[in-house]
């Protein structure tokens, strides 16, 4: 007996408070704006700046005695990891230290690092600072213009791929689902001030993807059920569709789920932020990609004369049952 998280021929009606859902949505947008607007996010070594510093020591590297070392300076965000290598000696344990810089200043004093190796020494008497670097904020300004520009040429492939495959009103519905679940991903790290580093960018990056593909499984079939049913409202399509790939949506959004909070729970800090933000846009990626990209699409209404054949390339699974 297979696992079914939706009841087989199901019939819901997803266009009966379009309007409301709508809303919603317009609404937490404007929210997330006004919070990353008032509360600005709180940006990591990546995009403050800071110093990185290389240690070497003979004892074994324990991430969680160093952190509560330094945790007494009070040295604001501090990234700790350990370098494996296989030329090391057995003897050498080498970690990387990133501290950001300290407000109105471009990088730390030499006596904030003085400090640091004080701190450490109680951990790893032996401890030795081989290099210090540290990056200004000219350099995380640059980082942080090139990370927007990367997310906004992602949507924009997006935009000019959905309108090549299927229709002008597909894309627009499509983009401005992507548009919605990175707009309130970005409002949420501003209202709880969680670290924001070029890890959450790669973070987004990976929702679009994810909030793509489950609006493009709908879509093509909203465009086969076009062809199926030239008779049928708009809305009963839409709303069949979105029916017959519901199992599919939930099933993967649930799977994916179940590992995400895995690791939100078993990873520790260094990815907790990651994941975080990535359990915040399966959710909201699932949501919109069925009351926001849909909803859009039929207030725009398509073309129904589809007279070229259907092209079932790479749709050969297309009616498998999740």
């Amino acid at each position: 007996m297979r696992l079914r998280l939706v009841p087989e021929n199901t019939s819901w009606d997803f266009f009966n408070r379009a309007k409301m859902w709508l809303g919603v949505s317009a609404l937490l947008v404007l929210v997330s704006i006004g919070a990353f607007a008032s509360l600005g996010l709180n940006f990591g070594i990546d995009f403050r700046g800071g110093t990185t510093i290389r240690t070497e020591s003979t004892q074994a590297i324990v991430v969680s005695e160093y952190r509560d070392a330094l945790a007494t300076l009070d040295l604001g965000d501090v990234v700790i990891s350990e370098v494996f290598d296989v030329n090391f000696r057995e003897d050498q344990h080498v970690a990387m230290i990133r501290i950001q810089a300290q407000d109105g200043q471009e990088s730390v004093t030499s006596d904030v690092i003085e400090n640091a190796k004080t701190a450490l020494a109680t951990v790893a008497p032996d401890i030795k600072f081989v290099s210090v670097e540290s990056v200004g904020p000219k350099v995380s300004g640059e980082l942080i213009s090139t990370a927007a520009t990367a997310v906004a040429l992602a949507i924009a492939a997006v935009l000019f791929y959905i309108w090549l495959r299927f229709e002008w009103q597909f894309a627009l519905g499509a983009v401005a689902a992507l548009v919605h679940d990175v707009v309130l991903t970005i409002g949420v790290f501003a209202a709880v001030q969680i670290k924001f580093d070029l890890a959450i960018i790669a973070a987004l990056l990976t929702i679009v993807g994810y909030s793509l593909n489950d609006t493009v499984v709908v879509f093509d079939r909203v465009r086969e059920n076009l062809i199926k049913y030239k008779s049928k409202d708009l809305k009963e399509v839409l709303n069949l569709s979105i029916n017959e790939t519901l199992s599919r949506t939930f099933m993967t959004s649930a799977t994916t789920l179940l590992a995400l909070i895995a690791l939100f729970v078993l990873g520790g800090d260094v990815i907790r932020g990651f994941v975080f933000a990535m359990i915040w846009g399966v959710v909201v990626g699932t949501y919109s990609s069925i009351f926001v990209a849909s909803s859009i699409l039929l207030r725009l209404g398509v073309k129904r004369d589809w007279s070229k054949p259907v092209d079932t390339t790479g749709n050969q699974f297309g009616d498998v049952d999740a």
